[in-house]
């Protein structure tokens, strides 16, 4: 029987939530203090759950890189990963490896934008949020619905629509992984942690 193994990245596999350092990465320090400071009222909303947390992110992401080159973007998240790989768990990227050596299928499958996490993972798959891409720019939308909760399991499945075919071992560390670790025949909750 295939083994799947498919690994959050947020917080699984990192000890931050890569969106933010991200942002701050291209962005610096005070424009993304600036940025965040301006969208503070729908993050409380947010929090509320009174605001859809997709529609929180995407704003918050339109605002940053609404009209960006996609080559400015995407040399962007190559800098962004290669000069970030302390934020990468050791005791994680030696799960990934293990479960490749073991000749499993790896699978990243997170809510970060897939353009920044697979440069950390260029040997493996990643089911991330896309966004969207018009006339060689950013629009600010995503072209995906945000990779969390029940759409982690609808992204497996698109790939792997035969249930009984595999044997899924899925990790994570937050309610956005709650329905992963449900569907999965071996689960992991904070799998990673010191």
């Amino acid at each position: 029987m295939k083994k799947i193994c498919a690994f959050d990245f947020d917080g699984t596999l990192t000890t931050r939530d890569t969106l933010l350092a991200f942002i701050r990465y291209a962005k610096g320090t005070q424009a993304f203090l600036w940025g965040f400071l301006c969208h503070a009222h729908l993050l409380v909303l947010m929090k509320l759950r009174l605001y859809p947390n997709w529609q929180a992110k995407q704003r918050v992401f339109s605002y940053f890189f609404k009209g960006m080159e996609t080559e400015t973007f995407d040399r962007l998240c190559q800098q962004f990963a290669a000069d970030n790989r302390h934020l990468l768990r050791p005791e994680g990227m030696r799960a990934v490896e293990q479960a490749r050596a073991e000749g499993a299928e790896v699978l990243i499958v997170s809510a970060s934008i897939d353009n920044w996490v697979q440069p950390f993972f260029p040997q493996v798959s990643v089911l991330g949020t896309q966004i969207e891409v018009a006339d060689g720019q950013l629009t600010g939308r995503f072209l995906t619905p945000n990779c969390y909760g029940q759409e982690k399991v609808s992204r497996i499945l698109a790939l792997y629509p035969n249930r009984k075919d595999y044997h899924l071992t899925a990790y994570g560390d937050s309610r956005g992984d709650k329905e992963l670790l449900a569907f999965a025949d071996e689960a992991h909750y904070k799998p990673f942690r010191l």
